[in-house]
This record gives structure tokens, C-alpha cells and sequence, in this order.
């Protein structure tokens, strides 16, 4: 993975320096707390319901033992010793102390870590798929353009005050596992015609209280341009983006307004004077970053392990784990595993800082020292050989990291809802845990096979409710609590918006909500199909009618 040269580390070093006093002028009465604010929020500081929330970046996604370790060290110090890992890869503390975080930023510069530009109107963490680089579908691995893009887009002069925040995800893989459409760019990295590398572009993708999917803004781009036309695009959401009006401010609403083909011709006009600037990449700035993503030093392996087959064979409850939680890898001999943040009746994302001392240690055991965060809030070790994967469940289900619910219906998409978050309508974690202890049945979980429900406790959709097969949204009615349900959401290659069912529901009737959600899909799917197929042939009605059969319920609910 990346490592800071002596002008990367300089700059987190300076930068903590600086915050450092920033915090102290604002405790000493120095610095308005309107003055502060923007200061706090470049560093990713946030000031919640109950207490702080920093913000670590984990850029897109990947970590080394050593950080980990650093993490679990910050969470237990300064925190309640735990995190929660979000949707964008990173990592939140709930509640760290004011005065203590130039302290966790300092310890955070020990290990190349730091939290710039994790909040605040500029460019965002960039994300990627968690598989990078081992994944066999994977036609370019898009780790270095990854980094070459965070370079590029971090303290970069022009964009510090966009009129909203601006999120950038790169994928290199046949099936997107990145989300690209659901972002302000998305990056499909593809191999051409003429076999070089390039870019199909995606814009103005979004959720939060306007959902779009990305339209494609251009279908081939070399990948040496990738920089100058980012820088093109930016520049026209900058000089025409809304800044009256915060929730109209976004990308998304400037490329509808203005229609994906006038924004495209302004797009390329401001190209034009940039296409062959000094942001242009070189073939040797982009060795140069790749070097720090060459593949691991892989054995040469079978692609079958006896001790491996006989644990399978042997032991059903590994078995069960192995089914949800190994993806093939590119390298026979090899998977990787997916270590689940959300056993039932937990906070999903949620790691304490025993697991993550725990999953920094099995990463430096078994899979060279790095790990990922997924979009989906779990854990990666990216590559184990199969006669070690025996070992690693053993001890992640010691600590309760082997639930084997990955992809299944508790494998919830979750943002920490009204319990920590001061924009919030409403709590997320308490449904989730509900919903995970009325389907806690492993056998009927698989019995209902793939499937993702997401939850957010308010439009801003932090917990990507619009692209969940159920998604869950937290809404206001009169000073309570209510939660709305929409079903046909997908992320991937052929994303789709879910659409809503009906009037919402409180809190207590929404596990019954979804169990008869899943009832309805039950009965009517075929052999072959998901609920995501069965969702999208029937559309919305039957799941509808079957949910407000009862009466009762449908005058219960409110519309929203």
C-alpha cells in the first residue's frame, strides 16, 4: 500500500501542528465559534448530539496492521474503545474530546494517518473496491489512480469551498462493486480497443434528498487525462454549483438543471485549456505510484488444499462461514475474507478496540499486514491462503467477527442514526438490531438467500437507503419518530433507486414490516431469482398490499 515520503509527512505533520493551535485559540476564547467551525471540519471534526465526532480517512479503504493497531489504541485512549466503520470507507469516533484531538491527530501522524478533508465543502475520501487488485474479475487494478487522484485533490487550493461536499470513486473491475453511479464522478477503468488503458466517466450521481444515478459524461478517456478532466468538471460545478441553498447545492442538481449534454459541452470547453496542463500523468508518475501496489509475494500454490476440503467437510458451522465470507482470488491457493462488523444485536460497522487489535494481528499473520474497509462496513484480509483459513476463523469467531450473514439480510448497511448524529430525524441502530434479532435463523437467512437492506436516519442517506433492495429511511412526523420503506434499490452495473411502498411506520412495527416484505418474496420467486429480481418483476404492488393488509396498520402509518 501507499507509503508517505518525506513531503507527505511534512505536510500531515504541519497540518497537525496548525490545528493543534487552532483548538488552543478556541478554548481560549480566541477564536468564535463561527471562525472555528470550518477549521474544525477541515480536520473532520463534527460537533454531534451527544459529543465530538472525528472523522479518520481511510483512503479508498485500505489499511496496514500497524494502523490498526494505532486505531484500536486511539479508541481505547481517547474514545469509549470502539469505532464505526462508514459507508465511505473511514473511521468514526463518537466521542472524543475536544481538547484531545490535536493529540489523536499527532498519533495518527505517527502511522501516516491522518483526517483532512474527511468533512467540509471540498473533495471527499476517494473509494474503491474493496477487492482491488486481487479481485478475478478485475481488468485494471485502480489502487494507483486511486492515490494519484487523492494527491491531486488533497489542500488543492481551488476547491477548498466548493458549494458542497464532492465524492469520487474509482473501479477496475467487470462488476461494480464501487458504486460509481452514485457518485459526484465515478471512474470505470476499462481496457480499449486498441488495448490501452481508459476511463468511462460517470457525473453527477448522488442520494441524500434528491437521488440521481450518474449520467456518462464521456465514454472513452485516456487514462493520462484523468486529473484535467476531474479538474474540468470541478471547475464547472465551482463557478455554477448553488450556494443559496444547501440542499440544492450538490453536482447532481447543476447536471440535471442543466441537462447532462450542456454540462458535458462546458465541461469539455474548460477541458480544452487544460487537456495537456502539468496535470496531465505520466507514464512515470504512474509507475511510480504503482510501485507501492505491486502484487504481494504470493507461494506458489494448488488450487484445492486437503486440510482445507476436510475442514469444509467436517465442521458445518466453518462450512457456513466459508460459503458467506471467502471471495475468490486471482491467485490459486488464495482467498479473501470478509470479517463481519455485524453480529446480530450490535451497532453494524461497529469495532471494538479488542477486535481491531485482533484484525490488525490476523492481517500481519495471514495476509502480509494490510486489511480493507468495505463499503458495506465490514472487514477485509485480501489474501489468505487456504490452508490458513481454518486458523482465521477460529480466532475471528473468539471475538465475534464470523458471523457468516455476509450479503445476507443482517448484513445491514447502517448509519449511526439519532443516536449520535445531530442531523438525524431518527435512530438507525435500534432498527437494525431489531430487524437482526426477528431473523436471527441462520438457516432461514440463507433459506432467503442474497440480499441488502440499508438503513438512514435522515435524508442525507448516509446509510445509502435509496440503493438497498429494502431501504429504510428515518423521517420526522410531528416530534416523533417514523421510519419509510422502499424496495427495488440496487447498487452494481445495473443500479436502480428503490421506490417507496406507502405510508411510514414506527419503530416497533418495522421488524414485522420486513418480515412480511420477505413473506411476499418467498412465495411468489422463482427457483432462480433473488429478491432484488422478484422485487423488480412484480414492482411494488403485492408487497405493498400483503404489508398494509392489515387495515389498522395502513391508518397507523403517516405519510410522508
Amino acid at each position: 500500500m501507499y507509503q508517505y515520503d518525506e513531503i507527505d509527512q511534512k505536510i500531515v505533520d504541519e497540518r497537525v501542528a496548525q490545528y493543534r493551535d487552532q483548538v488552543r485559540r478556541y478554548l481560549a476564547g480566541e477564536l468564535s465559534e463561527d471562525e472555528f467551525r470550518p477549521l474544525r471540519l477541515q480536520n473532520g471534526l463534527y460537533i454531534q448530539r451527544q459529543a465530538p465526532m472525528l472523522r479518520i480517512a481511510v483512503p479508498y479503504g485500505m489499511l496496514s496492521s500497524r494502523q490498526l493497531h494505532k486505531l484500536g489504541d486511539i479508541a481505547a485512549k481517547y474514545d469509549r474503545s470502539y469505532g464505526h466503520f462508514s459507508t465511505r470507507q473511514n473511521l468514526q469516533l463518537n466521542w472524543p474530546k475536544l481538547e484531545d484531538t490535536p493529540d489523536i491527530l499527532a498519533e495518527l501522524a505517527t502511522v501516516e494517518m491522518h483526517a483532512i478533508q474527511t468533512s467540509g465543502n471540498c473533495i471527499r475520501n476517494i473509494t474503491t473496491d474493496q477487492f482491488a487488485g486481487v479481485a478475478p474479475d478485475e481488468i485494471v487494478d485502480p489502487r494507483a489512480m486511486a492515490e494519484i487522484i487523492r494527491q491531486w485533490s488533497t489542500f488543492h487550493p481551488e476547491f477548498a469551498l466548493l458549494p458542497r461536499k464532492f465524492k469520487i470513486a474509482v473501479s477496475g473491475t467487470k462488476d461494480d462493486r464501487a458504486v460509481v453511479q452514485m457518485h459526484d464522478i465515478g471512474m470505470e477503468f476499462y481496457i480499449d480497443t486498441n488495448q490501452q488503458l481508459a476511463i468511462k466517466v460517470w457525473v453527477g450521481g448522488g442520494l441524500g434528498r434528491t437521488p440521481i444515478l450518474g449520467a456518462v459524461i464521456r465514454e472513452h478517456l485516456e487514462w493520462q487525462h484523468a486529473l484535467t478532466y476531474c479538474e474540468a468538471i470541478v471547475r464547472v460545478y465551482n463557478l455554477h454549483g448553488r450556494r443559496d441553498n444547501a440542499y440544492k447545492a450538490r453536482i447532481k442538481i447543476l447536471v440535471k438543471a442543466l441537462g447532462i449534454e450542456e454540462f458535458k459541452r462546458q465541461v469539455e470547453t474548460e477541458w480544452a485549456h487544460l487537456k495537456d496542463a502539468p496535470n496531465t500523468i505520466t507514464e512515470a508518475e504512474l509507475a511510480r505510484v504503482a510501485k507501492h501496489f505491486e502484487a504481494m509475494p504470493y507461494e506458489t500454490k494448488p488450487a484445492q488444499d486437503a486440510s482445507f476440503d476436510a475442514a469444509i467437510a467436517s465442521n458445518p458451522a466453518f462450512a457456513a462461514w466459508a460459503k458467506r465470507s471467502l471471495h475468490a482470488h486471482k491467485i490459486a491457493g488464495y482467498r479473501a475474507v470478509t470479517l463481519s462488523l455485524k453480529p446480530h444485536g450490535t451497532a453494524p460497522g461497529d469495532a471494538s478496540s479488542e477486535q481491531m487489535h485482533l484484525v490488525a494481528d490476523l492481517a500481519e499473520q495471514y495476509s502480509f499486514g494490510e486489511l480493507r474497509v468495505s463499503h458495506e462496513q465490514n472487514l477485509i484480509l485480501a489474501d489468505v491462503k487456504l490452508s490458513d483459513l481454518f486458523a482465521v476463523w477460529q480466532k475471528a469467531r473468539a471475538h465475534g467477527l464470523a458471523t457468516p450473514n455476509i450479503g445476507l439480510l443482517t448484513d445491514i448497511i447502517c448509519c449511526p442514526g439519532g443516536d449520535f448524529c445531530s442531523l438525524a430525524n431518527a435512530k438507525s441502530i435500534p432498527i437494525a438490531v431489531a430487524i437482526q434479532q426477528q431473523f436471527d435463523n441462520l438457516d432461514y437467512l440463507h433459506d432467503i438467500g442474497d440480499i441488502e437492506l440499508n438503513i438512514s436516519g435522515c435524508m442525507n442517506a448516509c446509510g445509502h437507503h435509496h440503493v438497498g433492495h429494502i431501504g429504510i429511511l428515518g423521517v420526522d412526523k410531528d416530534g416523533s419518530e417514523w421510519y419509510q420503506v422502499s424496495i427495488g434499490g440496487k447498487q452494481g452495473n445495473d443500479a436502480s433507486l428503490g421506490s417507496v411502498i406507502g405510508p411510514s411506520f414506527s419503530a416497533e412495527e418495522m421488524p414485522s414490516v420486513v418480515q412480511k416484505l420477505i413473506d411476499v418474496y418467498l412465495k411468489e420467486r422463482t427457483p432462480e431469482e433473488l429478491f432484488i429480481d422478484t422485487a423488480r418483476r412484480l414492482g411494488v404492488a403485492p408487497f405493498k398490499a400483503h404489508v398494509y393488509l392489515d387495515k389498522s396498520l395502513a391508518k397507523e402509518g403517516v405519510a410522508v
